[in-house]
């Protein structure tokens, strides 16, 4: 049975906890990025994705996730750990020396769920359509999954892939945009403005829809179902996902400061107090 909201709520709780350890431990990381895709990405995994037991990087007969924005790696390490790819203590090695976690994910560590090196910006769709292309050719009716930054699609290659993916009707992929508002710089609009997102991909003739609360698992369930029911139609479907920068922790959201900054030890305190435990921690 797919956990109901107060599971995945709980579920989000202790990734928060997760993220905010992880970074601090070893005093680098990206934490607001990370926390503000938690409800989206342990709704994901959780609730909508069809997913088989164990891990194969061919990924036959399932749904498959790329992860584009690759920096957000703690939140995708504790999601993957807590639904099962590896042991959640091994979250205690994030970013240590010869760690499966390193800070950008690499598929040469043998991290169980991680199928692409992703510290590159930009290039996540791009393998996302090779497998998406290559799921028709088997004859697999499952979907590909992908998440982006929006401050990422300020590089060429995605426009590229948005192209390539609309011309040759590639129908059964899911892309979601992360769209925050920040980068490390600043705000998206300060530091390269993109104007309409949802023009931009309509242009290049792809189905769009938004989640305008993309911190809340409600929405973001009713948002990825609708994205599942418009699959296998000759569009590729984006989702625009509208989250907060370093949701869940007050001091670190409605700005860019905690894109890639370590929490210290009384805001580390802090933080957890905002969060407290629903599980346990590793």
């Amino acid at each position: 049975m797919k956990p109901n909201t107060q599971q995945l709520s709980d579920l989000t709780i202790q990734v928060r906890r997760d993220i905010l350890r992880m970074v601090h431990a070893v005093n680098s990381g990206h934490p607001g990025g990370s926390l503000g895709c938690t409800e989206f990405l342990v709704t994901l995994y959780q609730n909508i994705m069809d997913r088989k037991e164990g891990f194969d990087m061919d990924g036959i007969g399932e749904d498959i996730f790329f992860l584009s924005n690759g920096h957000i790696s703690p939140v995708f390490y504790s999601v993957l750990a807590r639904s099962g790819y590896f042991p959640v203590s091994e979250l205690a090695t994030f970013r240590l020396l010869n760690s499966r976690l390193q800070g950008h994910p690499t598929t040469h560590e043998g991290l169980p769920g991680i199928r692409m090196a992703s510290g590159s910006l930009g290039q996540g769709l791009s393998v996302a359509l090779g497998a998406a292309q290559a799921k028709k050719l088997n004859g697999d009716q499952h979907l590909i999954y992908t998440l982006h930054g929006d401050g990422e699609l300020q590089e060429g290659q995605n426009w590229e892939a948005i192209m390539y993916a609309s011309a040759k009707k590639v129908d059964n992929l899911i892309a979601t945009i992360d769209v925050n508002g920040k980068q490390i710089d600043g705000t998206t609009d300060e530091v390269l403005a993109m104007g309409s997102l949802r023009a931009k991909f309509e242009a290049f003739d792809w189905d769009v829809l938004e989640i305008a609360e993309g911190n809340n698992i409600d929405a973001i369930i009713a948002g990825l179902t609708d994205a599942k029911s418009r699959t296998g139609k000759g569009k590729p479907v984006c989702i625009l996902l509208h989250t907060e920068m370093g949701n869940g922790v007050d001091f670190m959201m409605h700005t860019h400061a905690w894109h890639g900054k370590a929490p210290n030890n009384d805001q580390l305190a802090n933080a957890l107090a905002q969060n407290t435990s629903t599980l346990a921690d590793y």
